[in-house]
């Protein structure tokens, strides 16, 4: 299958792209590599460094499948440049999703987020609660998720709302939860918690991948929505497994974030998925990759610090 894979240099994009490759898919990946480009050369992959929202410049004869992926992502992020978020995030996915439909692409795989919920006080947040999304970032997700279901008629849309990711990637981000606590336990010895009692689902990046590769072996699963996280506790909860494993001192301060939400993946199971991997799973991650040396505390594992570098602040 030809695949297209938007952000393909990205956090997800870069434990995806080689598993499509085993797959024995053909992938093009588009990307403007301001955090890097971390991928192999493969004889059947193809990099193209541009912006989705140079539309005419995206490659997409002979696509039947695109992963949409490519995004200004986190609040913090989105923040920074709110303009370029909406362009990027809602402006870039209308004129993808348009030029799909144009091109005969017959799949659409978008990578939400499980934050367009808002605060939810229900104990399973399910799809076909409302969305109140509170922040910048969770209005792009929402209206860029009614934009690829408009298209629907026309082609499969999957848009898949994750819970916030963890484990290892070569290109690593360090501004996630898990990720996070974990390097200060192993780097510092201490875990700053802020707040704590905020509840967050948590989705590890190999199941990540595997939820896009289950639909991509699934194209004619129904359209719509699909929740992907599996493990909700709150981020003190986080910080003690880390502990536990690495030791070091937790540091509670207060925060000014409410987001506080559990998903409900069931939708996603009844299709035949089986996530593997824990958050222990990539909390042992994380430690051996900065005890080996192949992680490194570097700016460009931090959204907002890296976009400052690069100028990319409104």
């Amino acid at each position: 299958m030809n695949i297209l894979i938007t952000g393909g240099c990205g956090y997800i994009g870069s434990v995806l792209t080689p598993q499509l490759l085993s797959d024995g898919h053909h992938v093009t990946v588009v990307d403007t590599q301001w955090f890097g480009n971390f991928l192999e050369p493969h004889e059947r992959l193809t990099v193209v460094k541009e912006d989705i929202r140079n539309i005419d410049a995206i490659p997409l004869e002979g696509i039947e499948t695109i992963v949409h992926l490519a995004n200004i992502a986190n609040d913090p992020g989105v923040e920074l440049n709110p303009t370029l978020s909406w362009e990027v995030n809602v402006l870039g996915a209308q004129l993808l999703a348009d030029r799909a439909v144009r091109a005969g692409v017959k799949h659409m795989l978008y990578g939400s987020s499980g934050s367009v919920y808002g605060i939810k006080d229900e104990p399973q947040v399910t799809e076909d609660l409302p969305l109140v999304p509170i922040t910048v970032y969770n209005k792009t997700k929402m209206v860029a998720e009614r934009i690829m279901l408009s298209y629907s008629d026309k082609m499969q849309v999957h848009n898949i709302r994750p819970a916030t990711v963890c484990g290892w990637s070569p290109r690593m981000r360090l501004d996630v939860s898990v990720n996070m606590l974990t390097l200060q336990a192993v780097k510092n010895g201490k875990i700053t918690v802020f707040g704590g009692k905020q509840t967050r689902p948590n989705i590890h990046i190999q199941d990540m991948a595997g939820v896009y590769r289950h639909f991509i072996a699934h194209p004619h699963l129904p359209s719509g929505n699909y929740n992907a996280g599996f493990e909700n506790i709150s981020i003190l909860d986080i910080a003690t497994r880390v502990k536990d494993k690495i030791s070091s001192e937790i540091i509670v301060t207060e925060s000014n974030d409410p987001r506080s939400y559990r998903q409900n993946s069931e939708k996603l199971l009844a299709t035949g998925f089986s996530p593997k991997f824990k958050i222990d799973d990539a909390i042992r991650e994380v430690e051996e990759k900065y005890i080996s040396g192949e992680l490194k505390d570097n700016d460009n594992c931090y959204t907002v610090k890296w976009m400052k570098h690069l100028g990319l602040v409104g």
